[in-house]
């Protein structure tokens, strides 16, 4: 792996100096030659030497970036509009870790639709991802309620897939006879015709509503001067739910017909609260959310890199023709030269000082503030609860990474353990893991929670008591605390279990705790007695929440074994029935009562179903239909 440049200062200042005077795009990598980050400028030598200076502060995000960097590549380009544009090309395309301006810390949601699919589906996430170039995401949207009102109105308005997977595998479902799907689970409209409906659909999105209710409009009127007075009724039905959603859930500005985004911002010393409101002849249609670091750069240069981001993600038709900016920009003609470019026609950045202009970017600012005190009021509970957390324990630090465990089972049946993590006293999902219990003794008719816990802490904790030396004190995924569901039984079984392994100082770096339901009371090891706790003292409050979250995530699992199960004994009573054939047919047929209900004819289709296992199939699931076969084979032998 190459070294670092801070740590070769001789081979960083030859790169320095390799970098020309000259406008472009530079490119940092790490030493398995990722991309770090991707950046753009005036002077490429002088802005790149500028992340290596003792004297620059940098912001803690960037000063880790800094400390990766092991190579620096360059692009000259002719001018800084070039650079500009083809830093947007190069961050879109390659998503550099540290070019996330904006923080996707699931906060806002955005509606997706994925255009890589031939039926396109439309749903809400609250996570970007890249990896198809096609698909659009629009947003992030602050009122999540309206959104979500919003979809639902114009999934009723326009005949859209209702549903994710088919209900049925060979007919549509009730969407389809009243109306509400075009039969996309049995293909019974053309991709073309679909897209072209979702496409009226992505203009509401777009803020182009009264577009859309314009064309809609003209259309109506041709179908009804050419007699199809059936589809201009539809039209109709379209047009007035449009004008509810557009009327209902939008805000008149005392405004004209200029279609113009207002952008502003509120921050305090840790991160900046950004609005964007799209306001389309004179209607407020949109209220988009951005998260930023106030280090990262001044109040204009922030405004300028979410703009840059943002438009670089749309259409250029949703670029306005006018943006009124809450601080003068740092580069305002090449921001607005490039918008301009993208758009095809002129696009204007103001920084207005008086009257109506002056008066709408004021009330986004305000809802910025807003927007930012009440996440500076969750960050503050949050915070107060790991203090009252590390007091009550004692605990050295305030718990980075807490980690929750419970298990699920129903009288020892399909047992199953979860692992739930929450970083900094926040879910982090992706950190959740699940177990199945192993223990022979835990089986149906015989449980054993005790047992189980101190199965699964083992197994958490395999590394480190394998190998006493395993770093413990720099490793991420070591948690600083540890919640068990339940009393003092469950905690003395997984302290045994731990303490079993005596060449290992695991405990003496672990703290353990449990809680137990009924009384919400907090047990440590060793003592008999509960710790002297308020139930609504923000840090019972804390690992109730943990506990709550795991118990939830335990269930959910153990429900899915369950019907995994459920699925397969069944079909485990069908003699030459094995495993890998049971999972073809569950695969094609998707559940057994579509099975059930299959012809032997229809069963032969999955691979490795032949004629004969086919019949047996079909028999083990019709017995009337075989007894009822027999005793006419009887009767009709002794009428011969």
């Amino acid at each position: 792996m190459t070294q670092p440049l801070l740590q070769d200062s001789e081979r960083l200042e030859t790169r320095l100096q390799e970098l020309p005077p000259e406008p472009g795009v530079y490119l940092m990598r790490d030493g398995q030659d990722n991309i770090l980050y991707i950046g753009k400028s005036k002077k490429l030598r002088s802005r790149v030497r500028s992340y290596f200076r003792n004297s620059q502060p940098l912001s803690d995000r960037i000063a880790m970036m800094v400390r990766q960097v092991c190579d620096i590549e360059f692009i000259v380009t002719d001018n800084e509009a070039e650079a500009l544009a083809l830093e947007a090309n190069l961050v879109k395309q390659h998503q550099p870790y540290y070019n996330v301006l904006l923080k996707d810390d699931k906060k806002y949601p955005y509606v997706c639709i994925t255009w890589s699919e031939d039926y396109p589906r439309i749903f809400i996430t609250r996570k970007r991802r890249k990896k198809q170039a096609k698909d659009r995401y629009y947003g992030p949207y602050v009122d999540v309620r309206l959104l979500r009102s919003t979809l639902h109105l114009v999934k009723r308005i326009f005949p859209l897939r209702q549903r994710p997977k088919p209900l049925f595998k060979d007919r549509p479902c009730l969407n389809y006879d009243i109306g509400r799907c075009p039969g996309v689970c049995q293909s019974l409209i053309t991709p073309e015709d679909y897209r072209k409906t979702v496409q009226k659909v992505a203009m509401v999105f777009q803020g182009r509503t009264k577009e859309l209710i314009d064309n809609l409009t003209a259309q109506m009127e041709q179908a009804a001067e050419a007699l199809h007075f059936e589809q201009a009724a539809r039209l109709r039905d379209q047009i007035q739910g449009l004008q509810t959603l557009h009327s209902d859930q939008k805000v008149a500005l005392p405004d004209d017909t200029v279609s113009r985004d207002a952008i502003a911002l509120a921050a305090d010393p840790q991160y900046c609260c950004i609005q964007l409101f799209q306001v389309r002849a004179g209607q407020l249609v949109g209220r988009l959310g951005f998260f930023a670091e106030t280090q990262s750069g001044s109040y204009g240069a922030i405004l300028q890199r979410v703009l840059e981001e943002h438009y670089n993600n749309v259409d250029p038709i949703e670029i306005p023709s006018e943006i009124l900016v809450q601080y003068d920009l740092p580069q305002t003609d090449l921001l607005s030269d490039w918008l301009s470019q993208r758009r095809g026609r002129k696009v204007q950045l103001l920084t207005p000082q008086r009257q109506t202009k002056a008066d709408l970017v004021e009330m986004v600012e305000r809802n910025a503030q807003y927007e930012l005190e009440r996440t500076q009021r969750k960050r503050d509970r949050t915070t107060q609860a790991l203090q009252d957390l590390t007091n009550l324990l004692d605990l050295p630090d305030l718990p980075h990474r807490i980690e929750g465990y419970d298990i699920s089972h129903i009288q020892g049946s399909n047992a199953v353990a979860s692992q739930v993590v929450f970083i900094d006293g926040v879910p982090a999902k992706q950190h959740y893991r699940h177990y199945k219990i192993k223990n022979p003794d835990v089986r149906i008719g015989r449980s054993d929670d005790f047992a189980s816990l101190a199965e699964v802490l083992g197994r958490r904790f395999r590394k480190y008591l394998e190998n006493p030396t395993h770093p413990r004190q720099d490793d991420p995924d070591f948690p600083d605390l540890v919640m068990i569901d339940g009393g003092k039984g469950q905690l003395s079984a997984v302290v045994t279990a731990l303490q079993t392994h005596s060449e290992s100082p695991l405990l003496e770096d672990l703290n353990i705790v449990s809680l137990a339901k009924k009384r919400e009371e907090i047990f440590l090891p060793g003592e008999s007695v509960p710790l002297e706790t308020d139930p609504d003292q923000p840090s019972v409050q804390l690992l109730r929440r943990v506990r709550d979250e795991a118990h939830r995530f335990a269930v959910s699992f153990h429900r899915q074994q369950r019907l995994k199960q459920g699925r397969r004994s069944r079909l485990e009573e069908i003699p030459g029935l094995g495993f890998t054939r049971q999972k073809e047919l569950l695969a094609h047929f998707r559940s057994i009562d579509y099975i059930r209900e299959a012809s032997p004819q229809q069963l032969q289709a999955v691979p490795g179903i032949g004629p004969r296992l086919a019949q047996e199939i079909y028999d083990y699931f019709h017995p009337n239909a075989v007894l009822a076969a027999r005793a006419a084979e009887e009767t009709g032998s002794y009428r011969v």
